[in-house]
């Protein structure tokens, strides 16, 4: 299941927010730390995570510490799925 949560996430951030399809993520490739994404794009993020996944993510969740690879976000996902 995890797999399918970061390939679901990788495939919206590369297509959606990076404007390159193709681009592959690693699973802990900084997402927030390295500048990959900004404060705006981790808004549309969080918006996806939560409509795809049916999850609620707290606005004090947006930062590096829980935002900031696929693999965490997926954990997170996991975590409110349960």
């Amino acid at each position: 299941m995890t797999d399918t949560i970061i390939s679901n996430i990788e495939s919206y951030i590369a297509a959606q927010i990076l404007k390159q399809p193709n681009r592959r993520i690693a699973s802990d490739e900084s997402l927030i730390s390295s500048g990959l994404i900004d404060s705006f794009s981790l808004m549309d993020l969080a918006l996806f995570v939560e409509d795809t996944f049916g999850v609620r993510i707290e606005d004090t969740e947006l930062n590096a510490n829980t935002f900031d690879t696929l693999t965490q976000l997926a954990s997170l996902v996991e975590s409110r799925r349960k």
